[in-house]
């Protein structure tokens, strides 16, 4: 079937100007392309696997199949990673995936290079390998980002709801490859982009997650049947009354989730605005900060230090002033 050509520069039928948007690109790490240069110099294992004994062949067989094998898993590590360095609150990868791979390539290094009745320069070989998959991938991350203060079953119960979302997400973009319409494709991209926004809300305060469960749960399954019903109708009828109806759902469902994403910031905008206050209106009762509407004391003599109450009330104004930064 035909499909209609859209790139950046292209016009988008029924809007004035506008080019083609596009949805955002899966994250990528920097070092991702490494793997498969390390996955191609395991090559001389398998290509030369026939030219030996049945041990031999073997060894060489299981020695690229180890190494792409941890290549594999090191992509998955970095995977996770580039996801981990893109949140501002997140947790630590479960498995470390690029540690496990580490250890496979030196294990393949050292079948691939093991001689019978000398191991010792195979081991050497192994050590090598990992040290240089450490230095060349870097480690897995190892702590929580931006946890602190956060409730983790309340993070946990956020994180499945934004998996469970993510997942209704990705049939809507499946589902509507079935058009064969690039514009439809990219609509939909721009609509998960939005819909994105509300999941890191939620991700970083999941006290937000009782006003956006039935938007992260209800609204999105619903939008993901229609699609896949909207696809297989457009498809087969190309009918214009559908594609604006499907359209008109998708701008009123992302007004939505705009519109509530911009609450819950504003939400925990002021949620700390709160904290200040109860804060300076304690210290103003304890005597180490003056009241906002008392007049200031006079000034005292220059004394040599200050004392403790002056120094915790500075320090304590400091803090606060980089937290409302």
């Amino acid at each position: 079937m035909a499909r209609r050509f859209g790139g950046p520069h292209s016009p988008v039928p029924g809007q004035t100007g506008g080019a083609l948007p596009r949805p955002p690109e899966r994250l990528r790490h920097p070092y991702e392309s490494r793997t498969s240069w390390v996955t191609a110099m395991a090559t001389p294992f398998l290509l030369a696997a026939p030219f030996h004994d049945p041990v031999g062949m073997a060894a060489n067989l299981a020695a690229f199949g180890i190494t792409a094998g941890a290549m594999w898993l090191t992509r998955e590590g970095l995977q996770a990673e580039a996801a981990y360095d893109a949140r501002r609150v997140a947790r630590r990868p479960a498995i470390p995936r690029k540690l496990f791979g580490g250890i496979l390539t030196g294990l393949g290094l050292a079948v691939g290079t093991a001689e019978p009745g000398s191991f010792a320069p195979a081991a050497v070989m192994g050590v090598t390998g990992a040290v240089l998959h450490w230095l060349a991938f870097g480690p897995d991350p190892m702590t929580d980002k931006g946890m602190e203060g956060v409730d983790a079953f309340q993070q946990d119960r956020a994180a499945r709801m934004v998996e469970a979302a993510e997942a209704n997400l990705r049939a809507m973009s499946q589902a509507i490859l079935r058009t064969g319409d690039r514009r439809l494709e990219a609509r939909v991209g721009l609509f998960a982009a939005t819909a994105r926004q509300l999941f890191e809300q939620v991700e970083q305060n999941p006290g937000g997650l009782a006003p956006a469960r039935r938007y992260l749960g209800v609204y999105l399954e619903g939008a993901r049947d229609a699609t896949i019903k909207f696809a297989d109708l457009y498809a087969q009828t190309r009918d214009p009354r559908a594609l604006a109806d499907y359209e008109a759902l998708l701008a009123d469902l992302e007004a939505s989730f705009s519109a509530l994403a911009q609450r819950l910031h504003e939400g925990g905008r002021t949620d700390m605005d709160i904290e200040i206050e109860v804060l300076r209106d304690r210290l103003a009762r304890e005597g180490v900060r003056p009241a906002p509407d008392a007049p200031a004391r006079p000034a005292l003599e220059a004394r040599s230090e200050p004392t403790a109450a002056e120094t915790f009330g500075q320090k304590l104004r400091e803090s606060l002033r980089d937290r409302s930064r």
